[in-house]
């Protein structure tokens, strides 16, 4: 299938996670890369996932855009990145291993990205085990992304550009200024061993020879290559419900996950974007703590069978995801952060086995009822309202065509679209790369 992405200036196109992230971004990105030139990362580390399942297999991507899978297109890990260099040196050789191509010809990195040092994950490991015990957990994966954000307001990191200038004294001046405050931290606050700074010099010198032919200013490269008239994909990680300034705090990632960030982390701050492309899932999933309203609509052993019907498990971490109906209000809310020209919804094909197919529709709270998503709310107090639509009950994974689809599974789409006031041009069908269909005018 063509996505018709017009040519002349070059295009910016977004692909965002409409709610709590886990909605299927990485397949709708896979296909977007298809017709694009280049694929941008602009904000978070490996502290999620995006899984894409091809001829080759199935990858699990936290770092690397989604792009990577094509050889024609351009990676970028942006500027408003915390990038873990030993992670991504591991998850390049995953995915070398499966016969996929990475060199600094389809793979360039940011000079101005965080990095992830390896205190971070220390910091994010002992404080998480720390609230564990009192019961007030954020529900972090503990790969160190918060500390990585904090850091980089405190004007305490390195970026990956400072790897190229370790000989310099400026650079070395400010690693024994971090390290010295780190020290400080986790020994005084958490007991740990200090760290030396000959072993974080070397640490880093490691990273630079692995890193260096990658690293470059690439916002430079992005605007040169939008006036030439490349089309661009920018990517997020996460959706909506965790951006740090919109999402439901404290439950939230340490970046703006919010499309308007899009330009800013990726790089070229004055550019605008030309399309927006949010995605749902056909239900709610949520991985970490926080509230999550959609998951006292069902009982238990409904919510389990759609977890292993939707293998949802945490592409990063494993963890079993808590599961829940659609929920509208959220999904509703999402859309208006993200400014989503169109919808692409991942996973019908999990609701084919069910019955009776549950929707959220509005909150009770106490005596008022409400259809307006606020996350400042006390949603742990919030109760869903449910309505049910009939269940299709057949396998609609070999769908081509929108009109193939059971009447109940285009009356499921059709109450999804009034609810959310926006039509959906894009529905899942199936994990593999051809398993989708297309209802009206889609890029």
């Amino acid at each position: 299938r063509d996505f018709c992405l017009s040519r002349g200036l070059g295009d910016v196109y977004k692909r965002q996670g409409v709610n709590w992230g886990d909605e299927g971004k990485g397949r709708v990105i896979d296909l977007l890369a298809e017709k694009a030139d280049i694929v941008v990362r602009y904000q978070g580390g490996n502290n999620a996932g995006h899984t894409v399942v091809t001829g080759q297999g199935k990858f699990i991507l936290n770092l690397l855009p989604s792009g990577i899978l094509h050889s024609k297109v351009i990676c970028i890990l942006g500027d408003g990145m915390v990038v873990d260099p030993e992670h991504l040196s591991k998850e390049i050789a995953q995915i070398r291993e499966k016969g996929v191509l990475v060199t600094p010809d389809n793979l360039r990195l940011s000079s101005r990205a965080t990095i992830s040092m390896p205190w971070h994950r220390a910091q994010d490991e002992l404080e998480e085990s720390r609230l564990a015990k009192t019961g007030a957990a954020f529900g972090s994966t503990k790969r160190g992304i918060a500390y990585a954000y904090s850091d980089k307001y405190r004007k305490k990191t390195i970026r990956m550009g400072d790897l190229l200038h370790l000989d310099e004294p400026r650079i070395q001046a400010r690693l024994k200024m971090m390290l010295d405050s780190k020290n400080l931290e986790l020994s005084g606050c958490y007991h740990q061993e200090r760290m030396s700074y000959p072993a974080l010099l070397s640490w880093c010198e490691k990273q630079a020879a692995l890193f260096a032919p990658y690293i470059c200013d690439t916002g430079s490269y992005l605007e040169a290559a939008l006036k030439n008239g490349k089309n661009m994909v920018l990517e997020a990680q996460l959706g909506a419900m965790r951006d740090i300034d919109y999402g439901i705090f404290p439950y939230t990632s340490s970046s703006s996950t919010i499309s308007a960030y899009g330009p800013i982390g990726a790089g070229i701050p004055g550019e605008h974007l030309n399309q927006v492309v949010g995605v749902l899932k056909a239900y709610s999933t949520c991985v970490g703590a926080g509230p999550f309203v959609a998951e006292r609509a069902m009982p238990e052993a409904w919510m389990e069978a759609l977890r292993k019907s939707g293998g949802e498990y945490g592409a990063a971490t494993g963890r079993p995801r808590r599961v829940g109906p659609f929920d509208a209000v959220a999904s509703l809310y999402g859309l208006k952060c993200q400014k989503a020209d169109k919808i692409a919804l991942t996973k019908l094909d999990v609701l084919s086995s069910l019955d009776v197919i549950p929707i959220i529709v509005g909150y009770r709270h106490g005596d008022e009822t409400t259809t307006c998503f606020d996350p400042l709310e006390d949603l742990d107090s919030c109760e869903p309202i449910v309505e049910y639509l009939p269940g299709w009950k057949e396998d609609i994974s070999a769908c081509t065509d929108y009109n193939d689809l059971p009447d109940k599974a285009k009356a499921y789409i059709t109450r999804l679209e009034k609810l959310l006031e926006h039509e959906i041009q894009f529905i899942s069908v199936g994990a593999e790369r051809n398993q989708y269909l297309l209802k009206g005018e889609w890029l």
